[in-house]
């Protein structure tokens, strides 16, 4: 159980003058140039630049474009800082002088988060840091949304190659008030499981729709009897979604087309109850086509799939109380569980099967980047009704305020990489 060291010193100094405008510009660099996942060469360049420039040692192209940088101060544990480095099919609306102007957008913050990592490394490593042992190992994930980096940079030899960490830490942003920090003693983030199904017909013409097996109406039955597995075989205190979130069929009215492909995720707070949902869903594929009299038997592949992600319940109870006494409580709240997925849980014990480290520790919390000014223009008295009106992660209006979000970032994770180190003694 990890627990705040009673000989720790002060947390570093906050990052100022020159190194936040080299930082900010980092940051703005980062989101002009997005890169989906599996393409984030640039992006994966640039951070390993910067990572090397304070004095790490630094390797590259681990799981594709993956980072992994690592600093030796003698015996004591190993902290890993994990960012993400891909950005979102989605064209940015925000804006901004800055904005990107292709087809690919940093609106879910990872963005925020490499130069948050980057700044946090860059402290640790400076003259004025506090004295620490132990190995700091500071991450740069390919692929995270599409759940396919972490396992990748596990598979690659990770852990090999920087050795076993005690403890991996991450942090997201969250359309909360930028300074806030909030930590989760139960589920972080959901499991999911995503699925590419197609559906085989008999193609012909619309005018005999007898002589054919039309799969249009057979998925929009698939698609209907879906909405059945979260309101009937879910229990109702269970957090479970499942949505299609695409439908193809078809080119021309006049056409019965001989095949429908559709998109589905399954997303739960538990295991278990991710693991019904998921066999429901092809349960229900399959039913539903032999019911049809579909000629071929359905496509059911599970495309990706991330685990429930489980903060240890000391490293939170440390970092939390790190946060508190660098930020004060009333910037330190607590988050509900969420339906977001992550694969950042694969870093732990779910990933044991990948990387075969047991007892790896994993702390998480969400960073608010919601400037005042727009908190305060929200409309809403309390808190749900102006995150309910404010943009999401995901969204193309997505935005985080980079003058008042970036230098809390920075902090909140320098203290609890500090809170996991060991203090010189």
């Amino acid at each position: 159980m990890t627990t705040v060291p009673t000989s720790r010193a002060a947390g570093p100094t906050p990052v100022t003058g020159a190194s936040l405008r080299s930082l900010t510009a980092f940051y703005l660099d980062l989101h002009r140039h997005p890169e989906l996942s599996g393409g984030e060469a640039r992006t994966a360049g640039r951070f390993a630049d910067r990572l090397e420039e304070a004095g790490y040692a630094t390797t590259r192209g681990i799981g594709g474009h993956g980072v992994a940088a690592v600093l030796r101060r003698g015996a004591g544990p190993t902290v890993m800082l994990r960012a993400e480095l891909d950005a979102l099919p989605v064209r940015e609306t925000t804006g901004l002088p800055y904005a990107s102007a292709g087809e690919a957008a940093h609106a879910c913050g990872h963005d925020l988060h490499l130069a948050a990592a980057a700044g946090a490394a860059a402290l640790l490593a400076g003259p004025d840091a506090p004295e620490w042992r132990g190995t700091l190992v500071v991450v740069g994930q390919p692929a995270e949304e599409t759940l396919e980096g972490a396992r990748a940079m596990l598979a690659d030899g990770l852990y090999e190659r920087v050795g076993r960490p005690d403890t991996v830490l991450a942090q997201h942003a969250a359309p909360l008030p930028a300074g806030m920090v909030a930590h989760a003693y139960g589920p972080m983030t959901a499991g999911s499981v995503t699925f590419r199904v197609v559906v085989h017909g008999r193609g012909g013409h619309a005018g005999a729709p007898h002589l054919t097996v039309d799969p249009v109406v057979t998925a929009a039955h698939v698609v209907t009897r879906l909405q059945t597995v979260v309101a009937r075989e879910a229990a109702p205190s269970e957090q479970v979604a499942v949505t299609v979130g695409s439908f193809r069929a078809g080119e021309r009215a006049n056409v019965v087309p001989d095949r429908a492909e559709l998109g589905i995720t399954v997303r739960a707070a538990g295991e278990a109850a991710l693991t019904r949902a998921a066999d429901a869903v092809e349960r229900i594929v399959r039913a539903e086509c032999a019911a049809s009299g579909c000629p071929r038997e359905p496509e059911v592949v599970r495309e990706s799939a991330s685990p429930v992600t489980h903060p240890d319940p000391g490293t939170t109870a440390a970092v939390r109380a790190a946060h508190v006494a660098r930020f004060g409580p009333e910037r330190v709240t607590m988050w509900p569980p969420s339906l977001a997925t992550e694969d950042f849980g694969l870093f732990g014990d779910a990933g044991v099967a990948t990387h075969g480290a047991r007892g790896v520790r994993l702390g998480y919390w969400m960073l608010g980047v919601i400037g005042p000014a727009a908190w305060a223009a929200a409309p809403g008295e309390g808190a749900a009704a102006k995150l309910a009106a404010l943009p999401a992660n995901h969204a193309p209006d997505f935005a985080p305020d980079v003058r008042t979000a970036l230098p809390a970032a920075v902090d909140a994770l320098a203290e609890a990489a500090l809170t996991c180190l060991a203090p010189r003694a």
